[in-house]
């Protein structure tokens, strides 16, 4: 899966002389949570809701409410917003996108293709990707089955499905030590046969769960 399948294309944008009460504005009128900065048509910032913070007056301050609106009309975007913006292109696989926020820990990254901005990629955009991958809002059922990490531990539970004619819609495989647990989800509700062969081969369900 590649973040330009994932991620919000033509995000909506904000130039860095924007002043700082507009950009309060425009966060209110939207709902968003940051805006990428684009100036001519190039990126050069990123402003979150948590940038205007660190440029905003305290509640402790003695200013008076026009006072604070008149200070936040001379700052602008660029004096609140994140210059150094750790990007990825479009191309590149969800999982790159992942470890590119973990490792920096951010949770957001705009995405570039041919160096100009054509969409952002947010933690919530991985984690419905994640469900979707599992499938788990999907009607049927989910199995966990305890298979050894030896070649071959899939093809034979898979080879029960097949010879059930059941459809493996999503699979996943969760490492241990010499242990796996193998995800399987199908779209059926009654395991009774699946069950059963699975024991003849040695194998056992561990956890079920059924979304009719």
């Amino acid at each position: 899966m590649f973040v330009k399948n994932r991620m919000s294309k033509d995000p909506q944008t904000i130039p860095s002389n924007t002043s700082i009460s507009d950009a309060v504005a425009l966060f209110k009128e939207t709902g968003f949570k940051r805006f990428p900065v684009v100036d001519n048509g190039k990126l050069v910032g990123l402003l979150t809701k948590g940038d205007i913070q660190t440029v905003s007056p305290t509640k402790a301050t003695s200013l008076s409410i026009f006072e604070v609106h008149y200070f936040l009309s001379l700052i602008t975007v660029k004096d609140a917003m994140t210059k150094k913006v750790i990007t990825i292109d479009a191309e590149s696989l969800l999982e790159e996108a992942a470890i590119l926020m973990r490792e920096n820990k951010i949770s957001t990254l705009p995405v570039m293709e041919k160096g100009k901005l054509v969409g952002i990629i947010t933690e919530s955009d991985i984690f419905d990707a994640f469900i979707d991958l599992l499938g788990f809002k999907d009607k049927g059922s989910r199995i966990t089955v305890e298979t050894k990490d030896v070649p071959g531990g899939i093809a034979i539970i898979s080879e029960v499905y097949s010879s059930l004619h059941i459809n493996i819609t999503h699979i996943a495989l969760f490492e241990g030590n010499g242990i796996r647990d193998l995800v399987i989800r199908a779209p059926i509700t009654d395991l009774t046969e699946v069950e059963k062969k699975l024991n003849e081969k040695g194998y056992s369900i561990k956890h079920t769960l059924i979304n009719k």
